[in-house]
């Protein structure tokens, strides 16, 4: 294996390992242990490969855990979330937050602003190839659905998605406990000009749907074969599981593709459980 390669893994491992383990404490000595790296170069091998250092990473985490409470969750207090953070004081969850984000975490609960937000997760940990992807070929069935378009810039879904969510708890239908959450985005957020991008948000839901201030309005999915393979992790690394059907698995099974979008299937979400744990369904139409 290339030094290259070695590296590569070594910064894939911690990164797991701070992912499932963001309750815990963390140093630089642990770190480099489960990186099986020296030390005195562990460091600075994690820096020029991310851009950011290991503890910065770790902070990073933890308050892309407390955004998504903050933005989603309202019946957690700024001071549990700031406990959860491994804060030991409110005073120093804000200075903090207000730090990084530029607001302050009762700024962002009342107005998130999703667009500077993510400019402070642009660092990607290596993909090292490892995993070996089960795609099942499944009959999906038509599903009615209440859906909200998003329209715009794809750091600004989490603004609709908020909307979405805001209907679903506020009119008590398409519950989130007992419905089914797609995602549908009619194109590929990295080539496609914000103005031109649009994603839908659904939850199952029979009937139509009551006229509504958020712009929710009824729609279904239609009914079709499709290659179906589950993407863990985060949202954000979801695109490399969706090439990989299209650039390997795809070509390698001979089937040809519906008219119809790529579309995910949301198993549970980041106000559940930690990033790395989600489980989200990815549906290829084919014929």
């Amino acid at each position: 294996m290339n030094l290259m390669k070695r590296h590569e893994r070594q910064i894939k491992k911690v990164c797991d390992f701070i992912d499932s383990n963001l309750d815990g404490e963390f140093s630089l000595e642990q770190l480099s242990t489960v990186a099986a790296s020296s030390k005195y170069h562990f460091h600075r091998i994690f820096k020029a490969f991310m851009g950011i250092s290991a503890m910065q990473y770790v902070l990073l985490v933890r308050m892309k855990r407390a955004s998504f409470r903050l933005a989603f969750e309202s019946e957690f207090s700024v001071t549990d979330i700031a406990f959860e953070a491994q804060f030991e004081s409110l005073e120093a969850f804000t200075r903090a937050f207000s730090r990084i984000f530029g607001q302050t975490p009762s700024q962002f609960r009342n107005q998130p602003e999703w667009c500077s937000w993510h400019s402070k997760y642009e660092y990607h940990p290596p993909i090292t190839g490892e995993s070996v992807m089960d795609v099942q070929i499944v009959d999906f069935e038509k599903r009615e659905v209440a859906l909200i378009e998003h329209k715009g810039s794809p750091r600004l879904v989490y603004e609709t998605a908020a909307k979405f969510i805001n209907w679903r708890k506020s009119t008590g239908l398409s519950p989130i406990k007992t419905s089914e959450t797609f995602g549908i985005p009619h194109s590929d957020p990295s080539d496609t000009p914000d103005d031109e991008f649009q994603f839908d948000i659904c939850g199952s839901h029979k009937g139509e749907v009551p006229e509504n201030t958020y712009g929710i309005k009824s729609g279904t999915i239609p009914s079709g074969r499709c290659a179906m393979a589950i993407h863990k992790g985060s949202h954000d690394s979801i695109g490399d599981t969706v090439y990989h059907l299209y650039q390997k698995w795809l070509p390698d099974s001979k089937e040809e593709l519906r008219d119809y979008p790529c579309y995910f299937r949301y198993l549970n979400f980041v106000h559940e459980v930690n990033e790395c744990e989600l489980l989200t369904e990815i549906y290829l139409p084919i014929k």
